[in-house]
């Protein structure tokens, strides 16, 4: 475990270090595809910084609703200041903070898949922080399986010294092949949206199935709390699909071997 890095003479708490490095890849990734797409305008910037207030103020107060019960819950200053940070308090503080600068300002197209790759490409690299800095995973006998000190807290199989599934290298792992493939797919995908769309089922699946071997405590039928809050979203996603595949939004990107457009031809299209 790496808790401090030594950076021209100062100490930076290393969780924070890759989070902000995370946000400024995705920041630059946001500004390269909004400019790809000729979507690089005053509104498309406001909605960048909607996501970034939101995200920070989702992340942080995240903790203040962890529990079902509510006496159990912190209140929100202690939640801001020494609550857990969610990654996926994050993302649906970051989804709100969209919403609400376009509605401020009236802007109605879709940003989404202007996003898309950039959250992947953000989480990827954010998420060796959380390699670095907090307890891998569950218990494991596979060979790849990783050893971390003692003090690591809320880590029982770390005081066992067991090795444990590396659960931050798959998130990792899953983050860059999902970046790779959005910037694949994204002109066989050009209705407004589906990019996003496709991406958001894709992590939800995948941060559903990966909570299994992560060190998070289980609360109600084996299943921990983030995987309770995916639920719903898994229903409205699976329903999201469907509809987007009844009315053809995915019909080039299912046709193999299919060409694709030249970027002048889809422009218009791309637009989001």
């Amino acid at each position: 475990m790496v808790p401090v890095l030594r950076l021209w003479g100062f100490e930076v708490p290393t969780h924070d270090f890759f989070v902000g490095l995370g946000v400024l890849a995705g920041a630059f990734m946001f500004f390269v595809e909004a400019r790809r797409r000729g979507a690089l305008r005053e509104e498309s910037l406001v909605a960048v910084t909607g996501a970034l207030v939101g995200g920070a103020i989702g992340m942080r107060l995240s903790g203040w609703v962890e529990h079902l019960d509510p006496a159990l819950n912190p209140g929100i200053l202690d939640a801001w200041m020494f609550g857990a940070r969610s990654v996926l308090g994050g993302l649906t503080g970051a989804y709100a903070g969209v919403l609400i600068a376009k509605r401020l300002i009236g802007y109605r197209e879709k940003t989404g898949d202007l996003f898309a790759p950039a959250v992947a490409l953000g989480m990827a690299i954010g998420r060796v922080g959380c390699l670095l800095t907090e307890a891998p995973g569950r218990p494991t006998t596979l060979p790849w399986g990783i050893h971390a000190p003692p003090t690591v807290p809320e880590c029982p199989g770390c005081l066992a010294g067991q090795a444990m599934h590396p659960s931050f290298v798959y998130e990792i792992a899953f983050q860059l092949a999902a970046f790779a493939a959005l910037i694949w797919i994204r002109s066989r995908v050009t209705r407004p949206g589906e990019l996003f769309t496709l991406y958001v089922a894709a992590y939800a699946i995948f941060r559903f199935l990966v909570e299994f071997v992560r060190a998070n405590e289980t609360v109600w039928l084996d299943l921990t709390r983030p995987q309770w809050f995916l639920i719903p979203g898994l229903v409205l996603v699976a329903f999201r699909l469907r509809h987007g595949h009844r009315h053809g939004f995915y019909d080039r990107l299912l046709r193999k071997g299919e060409g694709t457009q030249a970027p002048s031809a889809r422009l218009g299209a791309d637009h989001s």
